[in-house]
């Protein structure tokens, strides 16, 4: 087998998993901060283990001069609560088809789950990424998958390492009734999505709501402010006990009030 320099043919794969990955968070912050629903729940990703480049280029005859021709040497991996929230983020993907990256193929294993009971939506793409040699076309794997797939495919994943890819009949059973009950809970979660979509953006809401306040009591405090402080900070820590999500609304529009007034010349 010739000489690889790992080192020097990781570096294009780094950087596309660097750059994708502060795409895909940014779009989740821009939803988020737009107060609009985010489909992305959170975003991982990993460079390929040497032993499995080498593993799968043996099972698929690719020669060691054009591993760039393995598919998942990069892989994101993209987390979402709901299933329909997987074909959000499919969309969202197509939407850059032709602009940062192409999109040569999917895969749909919710649709089409394999026999191991394995699901999860697969995009191959080819991303460009800028070296100091030049523009590299590299390709990468995008999976994206619910939290509940997630958790099965982990577990699958350790299990296979253990028994060498050959899981016993009897676990691999296990492990399919096991990957039918996660998409029942999937499926149970959709039918409930927006009464929890609903609590959630109800607690972000009041999450945010609990930080401006508090900000501009320190902001009144740090400026000498002190009585106009003590009482706001009574007033919330009132309100809070009583958790009241409207009147700490009202209390932060007080506050805001206060704070135009004395920041105004």
């Amino acid at each position: 087998m010739e000489e690889i320099n790992w080192e020097e043919l990781f570096i294009p794969y780094e950087q596309a998993l660097d750059e994708l990955k502060v795409k895909f968070k940014n779009i989740r912050k821009e939803l988020k901060k737009r107060n609009e629903y985010s489909p992305i729940e959170f975003v991982t990703g990993r460079i390929k283990k040497i032993s499995s480049i080498l593993d799968k280029a043996n099972k698929l005859n690719i020669p060691f001069n054009r591993l760039d021709e393995m598919e998942d040497i990069t892989g994101i991996r993209i987390m979402c609560q709901f299933v329909e929230d997987i074909y959000k983020v499919v969309e969202l993907i197509e939407q850059r088809d032709g602009k940062d990256m192409k999109i040569l193929y999917v895969k749909d294993y919710i649709n089409n789950q394999k026999t191991s009971g394995y699901r999860s939506y697969h995009i191959i793409i080819r991303y460009p990424v800028q070296t100091s040699q030049g523009e590299k076309e590299i390709l990468a794997e995008i999976q994206i998958r619910t939290l509940a797939m997630n958790f099965w495919a982990t577990i699958e994943h350790s299990l296979s390492y253990k028994y060498d890819r050959n899981i016993p009949d009897d676990i691999k059973e296990r492990l399919r009734k096991a990957a039918e009950a996660a998409y029942l809970l999937d499926t149970e979660m959709s039918e409930i999505r927006d009464e929890i979509r609903d609590a959630q953006q109800l607690f972000e809401y009041k999450s945010n709501i609990v930080s401006r306040i508090l900000e501009g009591i320190e902001w009144l405090y740090r400026r000498g402010y002190v009585v106009e402080s003590v009482q706001f900070q009574n007033q919330f820590r009132s309100l809070t006990s009583r958790g009241d999500v409207l009147e700490l609304g009202k209390l932060y529009g007080r506050i805001r009030v206060q704070l135009e007034k004395l920041k105004t010349p």
